[in-house]
């Protein structure tokens, strides 16, 4: 790979989250969340595994944040557990607080910058069970939230994260029934979309009355929408998927509501007190994440939500989820977020692979992965170029990890992880970003 030049201050880093990696579900007064309770369900995760384990982070953490010291990162983005430190949704377990105290100081200690993400779906199963994210109540439980770890991280860590990829808590987990609670119900979905724009709100305004120079994002998963063909029913299902995927969120973090052609497009599923409300909305954003792993092409086709399925790229290569390699996409949306939204700053708080990775005479060749990243990293240097205001990039993941309901069938690290040992193993894909990182 040719060498790319980024700005001075331009970050780069790995990201994780709780559930996927911490392991401990059950230590220091953790209480169960929604993930403990749905990896029970027979045939809801792939190989039938939770995250009990995981990767043993809560007891590994140290040697992991000296494992990304060594790499040379300069921020890691991780997600705060609710479960953990507001065990029952409402009091403070100090034990699950202390960890985070102790994570953040070994992150300064080794100067690699924290990024804190307050959900990153794994809500308490307490506040399930009273409703979850279809109860307003749930939107104020969050407000706690942010001012308890706000007060506490508040002096160390800056760089917030409110929500992480709306899009999947509401859908996936409440239309879908693909991810916890397991719910099947479009017209609930919409109504936890609305209630997690607010929590972000909410979550904001506790932050920043904790800690003055917090700067607060949220974490959308964005995807470029292209038709299969130029036949207007096929244009027409790219826009509704992109206004189901993209503007559904970004319109209304940034003051526009929500997009009137989906309001019309959902109908009798979308309350109208919630249209109402969003047209005084603003999300107040310091920067926008953006998640980003490939593009969607899409032809008309009747039956669905949106009435529209999938095509299958054939001539492209594809992870193992069934992912497009697509790395022209980032450039494209970072370019339309840009433009369409003026963000006072982005950073692109996931973006990886997954691919069949094995160890080999004691190391894990990945050169997929290192390709990816190589080509993915060159379209964010094209997108600075471009005068995008693009602040910095987290890799998902550092470590293979608990890929919810993919279960441990899915490796998205540049670090390997033999489960049954814990070992970690670096991947070349890891050593390649060791070096990218040193020649800056």
């Amino acid at each position: 790979m040719k060498t790319i030049a980024f700005p001075p201050g331009f970050l780069f880093g790995v990201a994780t989250s709780a559930y996927q990696i911490e392991g401990a579900h059950d230590t220091d007064g953790k209480r169960p969340s929604i993930w403990d309770v749905f990896c029970r369900q027979p045939g809801a995760i792939a190989d039938a595994s939770t995250g009990n384990v995981a990767c043993d982070h809560y007891h590994r953490y140290r040697e992991d944040v000296q494992h990304m010291a060594t790499l040379g990162l300069d921020a890691y983005r991780f997600s705060i557990s609710w479960p953990r430190v507001l065990g029952d949704g409402g009091n403070v377990n100090p034990s699950g607080l202390d960890f985070y105290d102790r994570l953040v100081d070994a992150l300064l200690e080794k100067q690699i910058r924290p990024f804190a993400t307050l959900y990153h779906w794994d809500l308490p199963q307490s506040l399930q069970e009273i409703g979850g994210w279809a109860s307003r109540e749930t939107v104020e439980r969050f407000a706690e939230l942010a001012h308890v770890v706000g007060a506490r991280l508040g002096d160390r860590v800056h760089d917030w994260i409110t929500v992480n990829e709306p899009e999947v808590i509401a859908f996936v987990g409440h239309a879908y029934g693909q991810h916890a609670p397991g719910l099947r119900d479009p017209k609930l979905a919409l109504r936890v979309a609305h209630h997690l724009l607010l929590a972000h709100r909410a979550a904001s305004e506790a932050l920043r009355t904790a800690d003055r120079a917090a700067r607060v994002g949220v974490a959308l998963n964005l995807n470029p929408v292209h038709p299969a063909t130029d036949a207007s029913e096929d244009v027409a299902a790219a826009r509704r998927l992109d206004g189901y995927f993209n503007r559904w969120y970004l319109d209304p973090l940034y003051g526009r509501g929500y997009p009137a052609d989906m309001v019309e497009w959902y109908g009798e599923l979308i309350d109208g007190e919630a249209v109402a409300e969003m047209r005084s909305y603003d999300g107040d954003l310091d920067f926008l994440g953006i998640n980003y792993y490939s593009r969607r092409v899409v032809r008309a086709s009747a039956g669905d939500l949106l009435s529209l399925q999938d095509v299958r790229v054939e001539s492209a290569d594809h992870t193992t989820t069934g992912w497009e390699v697509y790395p022209e996409g980032l450039f494209e949306i970072l370019r339309r977020v840009a433009d369409e939204y003026r963000p006072r700053a982005l950073y692109v708080t996931e973006n990886g692979a997954s691919f069949d990775d094995r160890p080999v005479n004691g190391g894990v060749p990945d050169p997929a992965r290192t390709r990816y990243l190589a080509t993915h990293f060159e379209e964010a240097a094209r997108s600075i170029d471009a005068g995008i205001p693009l602040r910095g990039y987290f890799v998902w993941s550092f470590m293979d990890n608990f890929e919810w309901h993919n279960g441990y069938t899915k490796r998205f690290g540049v670090v390997y992880v033999d489960f049954p040992t814990q070992r970690r193993i670096d991947k070349e894909s890891a050593r390649w970003f060791q070096r990218f990182l040193a020649a800056r």
